[in-house]
């Protein structure tokens, strides 16, 4: 690819060698004449002016340096991203079922679906067009995935759990499991059944060993562009709005309430009932009480 179908491609302006061929990507300390990477900030000026890369991405207020091949954007990481997915696009399997998976007879498959070995799909469910079932997988009766999907090796979906489009499953990831839901009586507990379910927006991405839980009743939500690191614990009734991020090993009780845009860290703890409104971040490691209210944009850190 040249420097000029590059910048076509991020529909953005160049200047220097057009011609230039650019054959990868790398970070900008170790970038080569053939490679592109991107640049931002005075940090960013800095590493540009040693830099060997044959093309960098750069704000559009970033200084000139002569003899230097620049693409000025709005924003060069996110176009970077771009790049790294036109030279590395996401490698999918051949569609098929594997001999060693189990579909059920009425389970619904659509056109250029994979399924891999081992991977057990139950009776009534359903799987998106050009989804991605990985070794090992367990799709539960009734339980649906829309279009685009990957789900790694070894993710397991119970039943009555929907999930919309372009979602990504890491390994170990388990969804649709049962509530942490008991009731004290007669000096012991018994179990609340769990006969809701998990609904699941599209570009959702669900990392390595998380747990979502079932609802108690009605439904655990997670909604569009949610991100979720690994080892993130979504409890029962949960309901998580639009465009949430949230880092590793955090635990999320029952019946919280996550607004759109939150940024939740790693290892936060949300008690039961607990709302965080839109906007909000919560730095790694804080607590927040049961039922306590974190007011839209605010930033909150510590314990409690």
């Amino acid at each position: 690819m040249l420097v000029e179908e590059l910048a076509r491609l991020l529909e953005a302006d160049f200047e220097g060698d057009g011609k230039r061929p650019i054959t990868g990507v790398a970070e900008i300390d170790s970038a080569g004449p053939e490679q592109v990477a991107f640049a931002a900030g005075s940090r960013g000026e800095r590493q540009a002016a040693a830099s060997r890369a044959g093309c960098l991405l750069v704000p559009k207020s970033f200084p000139s340096l002569p003899g230097r091949t620049l693409i000025r954007v709005d924003d060069p990481r996110a176009a970077f991203a771009r790049v790294v997915r036109r030279f590395h696009p996401p490698r999918r399997p051949a569609p098929g079922i594997d001999p060693a998976a189990t579909v059920a007879p009425d389970a619904v498959l659509g056109p250029e679906v994979y399924v891999g070995p081992q991977a057990v799909i139950e009776s009534g469910a359903r799987i998106g067009a050009r989804t991605v079932i990985g070794a090992g997988c367990y799709i539960g009766s009734g339980s649906v995935i829309g279009e685009d999907g990957f789900l790694y090796a070894n993710v397991t979906i119970y039943s009555g759990v929907e999930i919309g489009r372009r979602a990504v499953i890491h390994s170990g990831a388990v969804l649709g499991a049962d509530g942490f839901g008991f009731v004290f009586t007669g000096g012991r507990y018994e179990k609340f059944p769990q006969i809701g379910k998990v609904e699941i927006g599209d570009d959702v991405e669900i990392g390595a060993n998380c747990c979502i839980d079932r609802a108690a009743l009605g439904a655990t939500r997670i909604g569009d562009g949610v991100k979720l690191d690994n080892m993130v614990h979504v409890a029962h009734n949960v309901r998580i709005g639009n465009h949430v991020v949230i880092a590793a090993q955090t635990g999320i009780s029952g019946g919280v309430v996550i607004e759109d845009y939150a940024v939740i860290g790693g290892q936060v703890g949300l008690g039961d009932k607990a709302r965080i409104e839109r906007g909000a971040v919560l730095g790694s490691g804080c607590g927040v009480l049961t039922s306590k209210v974190i007011r839209a944009g605010q930033t909150v850190w510590g314990t409690p």
